[in-house]
């Protein structure tokens, strides 16, 4: 299926007050303390509530991607396109290289925006580093140099599941095969997933990018074991805190925080359990929760496709919130457009993995992936 390429859309904005505006004047400081105020009262209503006041799923129609946000995006997938290696690879940073990881976030800030293999402005760089991920599988179905880091695995299987899905180039099913078998083979008793491919020890932040990487792959028409996605369900279940209604990192191990009840509800989501309570409950945590820094970018890119399931007025909300957000912290250089990791508690690991996951989210009015589809 060809895609359409990015400016086909002409979009609204929805605003949220940060300080960094009060310099343009005592006239629109009123107006968006207004606006705030009228943004905090929805944010206290259920999220069940937000939903239903717009219908579910009716925010995706509303929030679309106005013109200033389709320049910053353009200028960001500039930015990337010029930070790609000679190999295909991108690198987090010189002290953090993760080539394998950052070539799957890239990718699916790429395919978030339109652009396929071969296809489109970036078509070149998307075959690059499509090429740079087949090339670097082993025979065990695990990606090199990282080898045995789960994490990074989960990434970039998700790139390749979405590329096959809507390309079905027969050079990637293989290829494709092989990693989401090691996903499969590497789940624990319990129903999660560690940093090493071994059936031992799990937490929520590996779990869901596997629990991901396998409903792309099942979207793009591979057969993935039912049990699989049960067990799964179960360990996403077993992080809940009732309490306080997020989720934590593993099962009673410590606080709930709002990256890791965005990447829970997001596994729930992606394992079709759209109407599960503690979505409902996770996704009323992330909103109360929302100045949280801790964990800014890594958050976000679950909690962004988290709330567009979710829809109507919780989506609607949340996207404006973190577009102004986002807006706001911007670097230019000519018509390159990235940012820094200013948030994170000083975890960010660079602009390219920033730049890539705040594109991504820019991006989702577009409807592009499918993974992101209910």
């Amino acid at each position: 299926m060809k895609m359409r390429l990015i400016g086909d859309s002409k979009q609204n904005p929805h605003p949220d007050p940060l300080p960094e505006y009060r310099e343009r004047g005592v006239g629109m400081v009123l107006l968006l303390m207004l606006m705030v105020m009228a943004s905090s009262a929805f944010a206290q209503a259920p999220a069940r509530d937000r939903a239903a006041a717009g219908g579910a799923g009716t925010g995706q129609e509303r929030v679309i991607v106005d013109e200033k946000t389709e320049q910053i995006i353009r200028g960001a997938l500039k930015y990337l396109a010029s930070k790609q290696n000679s190999n295909g690879s991108w690198m987090a940073s010189d002290g953090e290289r993760q080539e394998v990881a950052m070539t799957g976030y890239v990718l699916i800030t790429f395919l978030s925006c339109g652009h396929l293999p071969d296809e489109g402005e970036h078509g070149k760089t998307v075959t690059a580093g499509v090429n740079y991920l087949l090339n670097n599988i082993r025979p065990d179905g695990t990606f090199q140099p990282i080898g045995h880091y789960m994490y990074g695995h989960g990434v970039a299987s998700i790139a390749l599941a979405e590329v096959y899905g809507q390309t079905k180039d027969p050079r990637v099913r293989p290829k494709l095969e092989q990693v989401i078998r090691t996903i499969i083979q590497s789940q624990n008793q319990e129903g999660g997933w560690r940093y090493n491919p071994r059936p031992n020890d799990a937490d929520i932040s590996v779990t869901v990018l596997q629990v991901v990487a396998l409903r792309a792959a099942k979207n793009a028409g591979l057969d993935i074991p039912q049990v699989t996605i049960d067990r799964a369900v179960k360990y996403v279940h077993s992080c809940y805190d009732r309490r306080e209604g997020g989720f934590t990192y593993q099962p009673g191990n410590r606080r709930p925080g709002f990256a890791r009840t965005a990447a829970a509800i997001y596994s729930l989501q992606v394992c079709g359990q759209y109407d599960d309570p503690q979505v409902a409950a996770g996704a009323d945590f992330l909103f109360q929760n929302r100045q949280e820094r801790e964990w800014f970018t890594y958050g976000n890119f679950y909690a962004a496709p988290a709330m567009y399931m979710i829809g109507g007025d919780a989506w609607e909300a949340y996207y404006g919130q973190t577009k102004t957000t986002l807006l706001g912290a911007t670097r230019q250089q000519g018509d390159l457009i990235y940012w820094e990791p200013k948030w994170d508690g000083g975890r960010g690991v660079g602009p390219i993995y920033c730049t890539a996951v705040y594109t991504m989210i820019l991006a989702m009015p577009y409807h592009y992936l499918p993974l992101y589809q209910r």
